[in-house]
């Protein structure tokens, strides 16, 4: 994986200091929309993510907005249209805090790129994945008060980011089905970490989705709308879909492929890092695992061989039901080259498969294949 340094491609700020506040050994994928990923061994030993540490995903370039200018509209098809203020949003609802993993759909990419080359896509690590404490109030309380149709079967969101990925040029945008809308975990989140959201994580209000890909948890929310039907937003009806192996991803439409909402079962490892030199002998191996929707991992078993034997990982206590969960354990490497690999099964029997070849799409999404680093032994 290459990048560069945010410090060393804005200019000028001094090491660890730049723009959004992030480390300065970010990998970034792109600059202008800023798109980062921290080194893997920076997410080991966390229950939650520091800020500065957690992955940047964005598809158009990071809005400026006042937060005593911004309103929040909930419409469509819904009895009391509402216009909500920050000020409003903060003291008319219930505020609750929910420890929540996100997860980017291209998590772990660069495993498919490895398989088959993948045009235009930023080849993202396994770092595009992470923890944090969101606070804010439930989108369901929201929605409540603007009282939801009948026929309401799809909450949509809106934001202002203009991303030139779409055809023409669009907001970004996205929905969810209204069941997990009405999740008392789907969050209109003003604060991460204990402190207000950040500019670049979707201040002033962004929506929290748990157990959804990342792509429906949207950034700089303005609109609520209750539709009948999913979004037809570029991000909703084309993108962040699984097509065939086959398919011209440039051309897939709302047809042509498989929409992406919970999240599938995956593991990683996170220390050592791949590629890493070692002493051998005892060797401590740690990493995470996570489970999408309601479900939770049952097991992780760890591999020192690429898969002829397994050992079975400790696990630690979630911090939350919307979290992952750290696993280690300890292998005794033999001087040489070897091959460490995990995998992870979740609580209704599912397990992530062994190949990236079984799971290689044209978008590069949803890799949830065994987990290996390769390292050497002295």
């Amino acid at each position: 994986m290459t990048g560069f340094t945010e410090a060393a491609a804005e200019g000028g700020h001094p090491a660890g200091v730049n723009l959004w506040g992030k480390r300065d050994d970010m990998v970034v994928h792109e600059r202008d929309p800023f798109n980062a990923e921290p080194p893997r061994t920076a997410l080991a030993g966390r229950a939650t993510t520091p800020t500065g540490t957690f992955y940047s995903r964005n598809h158009g370039p990071v809005p400026d907005i006042d937060p005593s200018e911004w309103r929040l509209r909930v419409d469509g098809l819904v009895e009391r249209p509402l216009e909500l203020s920050l000020e409003e949003l903060r003291t008319g609802f219930e505020e609750v805090e929910t420890v929540v993993t996100l997860q980017c759909a291209g998590n772990r990419r660069a495993g498919l790129n490895e398989v088959r080359d993948i045009p235009g896509e930023a080849p993202w690590g396994p770092g595009a994945t992470a923890t944090a404490r969101f606070a804010g109030v439930r989108l369901a309380d929201v929605l409540a008060r603007a009282g939801l149709r009948p026929r309401a079967a799809h909450i949509a969101f809106t934001a202002p980011d203009v991303s030139r990925l779409a055809d023409p040029p669009q907001p970004y945008g996205g929905s969810v089905p209204v069941g997990k809308a009405l999740g008392p975990e789907v969050l209109l989140a003003r604060a991460m970490n204990g402190a207000p959201l950040p500019r670049v994580h979707g201040a002033p209000v962004r929506v929290v989705v748990p157990g959804w890909i990342g792509a429906r948890s949207v950034k700089w929310l303005t609109r609520v709308t209750a539709r009948s039907e999913p979004s037809e937003n570029y991000f909703q009806a084309v993108a962040y879909r699984v097509p065939p192996a086959d398919a011209d991803p440039g051309g897939a439409g709302a047809a042509d492929g498989v929409s992406l909402g919970p999240l599938a079962v995956n593991c990683d490892i996170l220390d050592p890092d791949d590629g890493a030199r070692l002493p051998a002998g005892p060797t401590g191996v740690t990493g995470y695992a996570l489970a999408g929707e309601e479900r939770t991992v049952a097991r992780v078993e760890v591999s020192p061989d690429g898969g002829r034997s397994w050992v079975r990982a400790d696990l630690d206590e979630p911090a939350g039901p919307w979290a992952w969960q750290h696993w280690r354990t300890t292998l005794d490497l033999p001087a040489g080259e070897a091959e460490v690999a995990a995998r992870a099964w979740d609580s209704a029997g599912a397990v992530t498969p062994e190949s990236p070849a079984l799971l290689w799409n044209p978008k590069g999404y949803a890799n949830n294949s065994w987990a290996r680093v390769r390292l050497t032994c002295r």
